[in-house]
């Protein structure tokens, strides 16, 4: 790496600066930070060389803060040396917040943890039957992304699932520079399919402590990785099925395309599972190694772009052209909640499918209630049993609250046994509650939503005859249970039924708008299938990741936007396939303006609780990928955009040019932050009555002419100019004004919906608006 005239001045008055008095390496007990300097100016190919080079430059950087370079080369434990500057070191809080202050230094900030964003068993309050899917004949000539390479940012791969398997491809593309990261585990094995596999834990390390052998493998131990990683990209797999339901052919997005597993997620210690640095350093590979997509289904409490892992190691990708697609959060359905919200991601919502795994609730009044479940095992046929709430079988010393909620013990086996339990759903895992019933002697259980979830209901594999109800339904289970005398009901075995309606319906788990750090962005961009996803999984845990299930399965279903964010990761890969010279920003634009934000009665998609969903929760609206291959225009961006945008957000100037890495510089002109060229247009402030919005598309079919149509936001009165655009040629831009003005006389303060369509009968380019008043 060659070091800029500036830094070497730097450096040199830093050296004599602090060989007086200097701070001294925290101790043991001391915090990790990362350090990070923006970008590297490379030539050329990265070599080992020039690699080595960028090492040196951080010890001796760090060895004049601290004392000596020796101390500094201990206390950094990843050196970023690829695309991304920086490195992460044990550090006390006061030298790092001297580091902080260095002008050749964009931040500092601490190793902080990050999570996975599936529900799996928890609350945190594929094989898909549905529009998801792609047409064969439509993607035909995509080859179902045999050319894109995708990585999975994650828990690791299981290397033995039949959705790696390799067959029919042939060699691995020669721009591929990654590796098989196998040497301390040598059951672990790469192929055409699965071409690369690497692990990062001494972020994980530097919080939890010492690390076992164990630890020194990318090897999916936990099961979400390889899920998530065969949603995005999985082979055809015939014959799938999770206790013989949902049985069918299981495939990802880009069933062709070749994969790449960087494990950053290990076994929770205090509810903390991936870290920054760990996630830094498996982005700098992931670019380097030559990803085409990089698939990321975690994410923290939103933050500072200059301060999120995610948010660094993305911008870096999109400077190399590579997709970056992120997972929203499952802390919905609590506004405000979304994460992974720079406008270079790709931010995906979770929604339902028409498919659900039913399992029906017999009164003995003869009501059936139709829930949900993968229960294993079925009661008798056509046996009631007593049914009772739970909180009636409360444990002596138990509060009613934990009776109530079904955790560890709370029952009495007395009260219990041979009954049929009701449980509310909330705070311990939803498969821990039956097992709590199994234990005291209950025969089946009845997980009850609050209204909070609603009509959000997952099919889990419960270790008992269980069934999952709506809020409205478990009322009135409870009610009958309340009003009979001897009340008793019988579960069903668990079917697959399709068809379902209404669907899609936004999950109540799915992270929601507006976001904190950049409200004039609408997060999250695309809503995706994320409930009950089949796709595969290892065999190294049970299906529920619960230590007392002895059970394993290939294949499994659980929710999550962990689970949606694949679902795009791998239409994305047929895009980029499909149109190799296209940019993350128009392969996004593609993605969102074919959206649809119709459920299948038809009729407005739904939240949880049968109200009418708004953009924050579905972005754009749901995919559908057999209209993304067309899409007739698009919105695109490139990296000056989006600095341009930092500039406008306030960013220090001096930090900008650092993270640009081009000697950027922020224009004299200040650029109005809802001008960005973003395929959805928010504004987060109308106070001043009156706001103009610019936007260019860019024509990626026939020549054609196009008029808009305008659906005005309550209170907002849209006016478009021109009304009217004509294209000649594939490739040319027009640009036009979005005029918002505040309707006159009292208008309701707060957020308003509409949308923007330009359409030539053919295709329908659609963005929503969201206007704060």
């Amino acid at each position: 790496m060659k070091l800029t005239h500036t830094f070497l001045f730097l450096f040199f008055l830093l050296l004599l600066v602090h060989t007086s008095s200097k701070p001294t390496l925290a101790s043991k007990d001391s915090s990790s930070y990362v350090v990070y300097f923006g970008a590297h100016s490379h030539v050329g190919e990265i070599t080992e060389d020039a690699m080595d080079r960028v090492k040196e430059t951080h010890y001796d950087f760090l060895g004049t803060f601290i004392g000596s370079r020796e101390i500094a080369t201990d206390a950094i434990f990843y050196s970023y040396t690829k695309h991304i500057n920086g490195f992460a070191a044990h550090l006390d809080h006061d030298l790092a917040y001297v580091i902080s202050k260095h002008p050749e230094v964009v931040s500092v900030f601490p190793n902080k943890a990050l999570k996975l964003h599936t529900t799996r068993s928890w609350d945190f309050l594929g094989l898909e039957h549905n529009s998801y899917v792609p047409s064969s004949s439509i993607w035909r000539k995509a080859r179902f992304g045999e050319d894109t390479i995708i990585a999975n940012l994650d828990t690791g791969v299981w290397p033995e699932s039949k959705s790696f398997r390799d067959e029919g491809l042939g060699p691995i593309p020669s721009r591929w520079k990654g590796i098989c990261q196998n040497q301390k585990d040598a059951t672990f094995h790469c192929n055409r399919k699965l071409i690369g596999a690497r692990y990062f834990h001494k972020g994980y390390a530097a919080a939890v402590g010492p690390l076992n052998s164990s630890f020194e493998s990318p090897r999916d131990l936990d099961g979400h990785g390889s899920h998530t990683l065969s949603t995005a990209a999985g082979d055809f797999v015939p014959g799938v099925s999770i206790f013989g339901q949902g049985n069918g052919t299981a495939k990802g997005g880009s069933p062709r395309a070749r994969v790449a597993a960087y494990k950053v997620c290990w076994p929770p210690v205090k509810g903390n599972e991936c870290y920054d640095a760990d996630v830094l350093a498996a982005f700098d590979a992931a670019i380097h190694d030559g990803a085409d997509v990089i698939s990321v289904s975690l994410g923290g409490e939103p933050t500072s772009f200059f301060n999120d892992s995610v948010a660094i190691g993305s911008f870096h990708a999109a400077k190399k052209r590579i997709v970056v697609v992120c997972s929203a959060g499952n802390s919905g359905p609590a506004d405000s909640t979304v994460s992974n919200v720079a406008p270079w991601q790709i931010t995906v919502g979770a929604s339902t499918m028409d498919r659900e795994f039913a399992s029906n609730l017999i009164l003995g009044n003869g009501k059936h209630y139709k829930g949900q479940s993968l229960s294993s095992t079925a009661l008798p046929h056509a046996k009631f049993y007593p049914i009772m709430a739970s909180v009636n079988a409360k444990a002596k010393n138990a509060s009613a609250l934990d009776a109530q909620l079904c955790k560890l013990g709370s029952l009495d086996p007395i009260k219990a046994k041979g009954k049929i339990l009701v449980c509310l759903r909330g705070q311990n895992p939803r498969v821990e509650k039956g097992r709590v019933v199994a234990l005291a002697g209950g025969v089946g259980m009845v997980l009850e939503n609050t209204n909070v979830t609603g009509n959000d209901l997952t099919a889990d594999p419960h270790v008992l005859p269980a069934t999952q109800l709506t809020s409205k339904d478990g009322f009135a289970v409870s009610r009958y249970i309340s009003q009979t005398k001897k009340p008793i009901a019988h579960i069903t075995p668990s079917r697959t039924d399709l068809g379902l309606k209404p669907a899609p319906v936004m999950a109540s788990f799915s992270s929601k708008g507006p976001s904190t750090v950049a409200p004039q962005i609408l997060k999250p961009d695309i809503t995706a299938p994320g409930v009950s996803v089949i796709a595969a999984y290892t065999a190294a845990v049970s299906p529920t990741d619960q230590q007392f299930d002895p059970r394993r399965l290939l294949f499994n279903a659980i929710s999550g936007t962990s689970m949606s964010c694949p679902h795009i990761s791998g239409i994305a890969g047929l895009l980029k396939t499909r149109y190799p010279s296209w940019s993350p920003a128009a392969i996004r634009s593609a993605i969102m303006t074919t959206a649809t934000t119709m459920d299948d009665i038809p009729g407005p998609i739904q939240n949880a609780t049968s109200m009418k969903a708004t953009p924050f929760s579905f972005g754009a609206g749901h995919v559908q990928p057999n209209l993304a291959v067309n899409p007739g225009l698009i919105y695109d961006l490139g990296i000056k955009d989006y600095l341009n945008f930092l500039c406008s957000l306030r960013y220090n100037a001096s930090q900008i040019s650092v993270f640009s890495g081009n000697n950027f510089t922020c224009s004299s002109h200040k650029t109005s932050l809802v001008n960005l060229n973003y395929p959805s247009i928010t504004v987060p402030n109308l106070s001043s009555n009156k706001v103009t919005v610019s936007r260019t598309v860019k024509n990626v079919g026939r020549p054609s002419t196009y008029t808009v149509r305008v659906a005005n936001p309550q209170g907002v009165y849209v006016t478009v100019k021109p009304t009217s655009l004509n294209f000649t040629k594939v490739g040319e831009q027009k640009t036009f004004k979005v005029i918002l003005v505040k309707s006159k006389g009292n208008v309701a303060k707060g957020y308003v919906f509409g949308e923007l369509v330009w359409s030539d009968k053919k295709h329908r380019v659609r963005s929503p608006i969201v206007v704060k008043l």
